[in-house]
């Protein structure tokens, strides 16, 4: 599911702090898109953690409890889905909420446009089966939908600093610096996968996109999947690790497209640290490969036209 404010907010964090590449780009946005200030990408992000966040907690406290209503069945739904896999049925039992309360809150929260809703592509048992006897489990199963954060920034506050709130008033700030060391690869993994989706269909952007976002269902996990008009699927893998992808990547990719009986057009991978050789001698018309660099592609506008955005803090 295409976010247009992330690419908005991209383009003008590019824009506004004009980091040295891409790779230095994405992490550094991963943390403060959306907040909408200056951010000096030469010094470490943990610097800036300290530097932006921390010593300017109280306000940036005091708007996430605005934005939340300080209500906490909010903030505990808020961490939820940051922290989880962001189905939001999963979500509801991680943070001890029911349908109703749970629903409620994820209005309030979509309404105030800290989330956006990505409906699943999965087929109900029923819709596949429509007249026959389906097996118990099918008959249980819940399609559950998942849910975006629409500013990085947020979702880094509720992945990281929520945790350790108590410890921050304290001015104790170690326990959430080395939170942040540890996990900063797997956090920074899903603003990479959106930011992937954006080029894919920013590259396909003269064909008529029909279907475009991951796919997942009760197996099996597909970062995404984009089907054209003219019937072409692109399937893609996003791997922002610190190895360069190789060839078993295909094989595990192409497995799982056999279980979902997709033929893929096009199989592509996008990667923060580029590609083995083997797997660079194999691209062509179906594969391609996408390193950091090539995000470069996302910030072709206009300057002046990107500059404008809704930020956390105004």
């Amino acid at each position: 599911m295409t976010n247009p404010k992330l690419l908005n907010q991209f383009r003008s964090f590019y824009f506004r702090n004009f980091p040295d590449d891409m790779e230095t780009m994405i992490e550094y946005f991963s943390v403060f898109g959306g907040l909408g200030w200056k951010v000096d990408t030469t010094k470490p992000i943990s610097t800036l953690i300290r530097e932006l966040i921390l010593e300017n907690f109280e306000m940036l406290h005091e708007k996430i409890e605005q934005l939340t209503l300080g209500d906490t069945i909010n903030k505990r739904l808020l961490r939820a889905l940051a922290v989880g896999d962001r189905r939001i049925f999963s979500a509801f039992n991680r943070a001890g909420l029911n349908n109703q309360n749970g629903g409620m809150a994820l209005n309030y929260l979509q309404e105030k446009g800290l989330i956006q809703i990505e409906y699943s592509r999965e087929k109900s048992p029923r819709e596949a089966n429509p007249y026959g006897k389906l097996k118990r489990e099918e008959a249980r199963q819940r399609i559950s939908h998942k849910v975006l954060f629409t500013k990085p920034f947020v979702r880094f506050w509720f992945y990281f600093i929520a945790p350790h709130i108590q410890d921050i008033k304290m001015k104790n700030y170690e326990s959430l610096l080395k939170d942040f060391e540890l996990r900063q690869n797997s956090y920074t993994s899903l603003v990479f996968e959106e930011l992937s989706e954006l080029l894919l269909n920013y590259n396909l952007r003269d064909a008529q996109i029909l279907s475009s976002g991951s796919y997942w269902d009760a197996k099996i996990e597909i970062d995404i999947l984009t089907i054209t008009h003219n019937g072409k699927v692109y399937v893609a893998e996003c791997k922002w690790t610190n190895h360069k992808v190789n060839t078993k990547e295909i094989n595990k990719l192409l497995d799982k497209c056999e279980k979902l009986d997709i033929q893929p057009t096009q199989i592509v991978f996008f990667s923060k640290r580029g590609f083995s050789k083997k797997l660079m001698h194999r691209q062509g018309k179906e594969l391609a490969l996408y390193s950091s660099e090539d995000f470069k592609a996302l910030l072709k506008s206009n300057r002046e036209d990107e500059l404008i955005e809704d930020f956390i803090i105004s």
